[in-house]
């Protein structure tokens, strides 16, 4: 019973997190992603999926990073419905970040590395 209430609790907190970041957070598909990667400003890009517990884990804290660094772009794409981006970058597991500067991949973390493992990744940066 108490996991149930538990699993209800973390569902609402993660809706109410993600529902505030729209504006901060850039959905990327085919159609968009490389006029989004293509720029001076750093983009950081999370690669997950609906279906990755450790993506939905790390969905808060990159919605966090978002509101805090305003000098770095944030962005998402979802693997199961791009996925020739993922393939383009050679992305076999989620979740990964990928720092993108004009258009290249100038750093990366892969996992689940936690709010100081993104957060040094995304320091580096800004």
């Amino acid at each position: 019973m108490e996991d149930k209430e538990i699993d209800d609790i973390m569902k609402k907190k993660l809706s109410e997190m993600t529902s505030h970041n729209e504006s901060e957070i850039q959905e990327l598909t085919d159609v968009n992603f490389d006029d989004m990667v293509y720029g001076d400003t750093p983009i950081l890009v999370d690669f997950w999926a609906t279906w990755c517990g450790p993506c939905q884990f790390m969905l808060p804290i990159f919605s966090r990073l978002a509101k805090k660094y305003k000098t770095i772009k944030f962005a998402r794409v979802n693997v199961d419905d791009a996925q020739s981006i993922a393939a383009r970058y050679g992305v076999y597991a989620i979740p990964t970040f990928l720092m993108f500067k004009n258009g290249q991949v100038i750093d990366k973390a892969v996992g689940a590395v936690g709010e100081p493992g993104l957060n040094m990744l995304v320091q580096k940066y800004s």
